[in-house]
C-alpha cells in the first residue's frame, strides 16, 4: 500500500536566498575541562547556490571543524550558520538530523557504504529515511547509478567494486534526496591518481548541471578542479580566491582513461 510521505515544516523546504551557506561571526570553542581550544575564530563566509568550492588547510587549520558544522554534525559555540536560509545554530539534534537528510549529500574519504548490501540498496538508503515509497526509491537509485556510470553494476556488493566505483556509488547516494548541497570530505584520499581525476571530473559535471559542491581537501591538484579556493589556517580564513578550473587536455584524458579503465 502506498504511504504518504511525511511533510517537512515549511522553514525546511522554502528557499529564501541565493546564499546557500552563510556563516556570521561563527566561533567554535572546544572545552576539554582543563583547557579551552579555539577551533574557529569569528568566521564570516558566504557560498552561493551553484558554486564549486574547495576548502583547504593543513591538519589543525580548522577545516575539519568547519566541515562538521557545515554538515550539521556539530554546532557553533557562538554566531550563526544559515543553510538554505535556515539558522541551524540552536537546532535540536533531531532537527539537525532532518536537515542533514534533506539538505546535505555527504561524500566521505572512506566511502561509508554498507558492506553487506548492494550498490542499489546503498543508494536507496537516504530515501528510506526520507520515507519515499519502495518503487520511487528503486527507480531513482537506478537512474543515479546510471548517471555516475554504474548502471550495469547495481547488483554488485561494495567488495566487488574498485575504490573509484565505490566512490561513485557514494556520490549517487549523496544525490538521492536532491539536496541543495553536496559536501565531500577528502573524497579522493583513498584513490589512485586516475580514479581521483575521474571523481573530480564527475563533481565538475554535477556542478555544471547546477549542483553546489563543497570539497574539503589538503591536495592542491584536487582543489584545482574547483572554481573557488578558500584556505584556512589557525581557525580562520587566510585566503579566498577565484580559480580557473583545471581541464584535462585530450592527451591527459586518454592517459587517465587507460590508467583508470579497470577500476572506474
Amino acid at each position: 500500500m502506498w504511504k504518504r510521505e511525511k511533510r517537512l515544516p515549511s522553514y525546511m523546504t522554502e528557499n529564501v536566498s541565493d546564499d546557500l551557506i552563510r556563516l556570521v561571526d561563527m566561533v567554535k570553542i572546544y572545552d576539554t575541562g582543563s583547557i579551552k581550544v579555539l577551533g574557529l575564530k569569528r568566521i564570516n563566509l558566504t557560498i552561493k547556490r551553484g558554486e564549486f568550492v574547495a576548502i583547504m588547510g593543513q591538519s589543525g587549520s580548522g577545516k575539519s571543524t568547519l566541515m562538521n558544522i557545515l554538515g550539521c554534525l556539530d554546532r557553533p559555540t557562538m554566531g550563526h550558520y544559515y543553510l538554505d536560509g535556515i539558522d541551524t545554530a540552536d537546532m535540536s539534534p533531531d532537527a539537525l538530523s532532518a536537515i542533514r537528510n534533506r539538505k546535505i549529500g555527504f561524500v566521505f574519504q572512506s566511502f561509508n557504504l554498507i558492506s553487506r548490501t548492494s550498490a542499489l540498496k546503498n543508494v536507496e538508503l537516504p530515501m528510506t529515511y526520507a520515507h519515499k515509497s519502495k518503487k520511487m526509491r528503486e527507480q531513482r537509485a537506478l537512474e543515479l547509478l546510471e548517471r555516475v556510470g554504474l548502471g550495469e553494476r547495481y547488483e554488485h556488493m561494495p567488495n566487488e567494486l574498485s575504490g573509484g566505483q565505490r566512490q561513485r556509488v557514494a556520490i549517487a547516494r549523496a544525490l538521492a534526496n536532491e539536496p541543495p548541497l553536496i559536501l565531500a570530505d577528502e573524497p579522493t584520499g583513498n584513490l589512485d591518481t586516475a580514479s581521483s581525476v575521474e571523481i573530480m571530473e564527475l563533481f565538475s559535471k554535477l556542478h555544471k548541471e547546477g549542483a553546489t559542491v563543497v570539497v574539503v581537501t589538503h591536495e592542491e591538484d584536487i582543489a584545482a578542479f574547483t572554481e573557488r579556493i578558500i584556505r584556512f589556517r589557525d581557525g580562520q580564513v587566510v585566503s579566498d580566491k577565484r580559480n580557473v578550473p583545471k581541464e584535462l587536455t585530450e592527451e591527459e584524458a586518454v592517459k587517465v582513461k587507460k590508467e583508470g579503465t579497470p577500476c572506474c
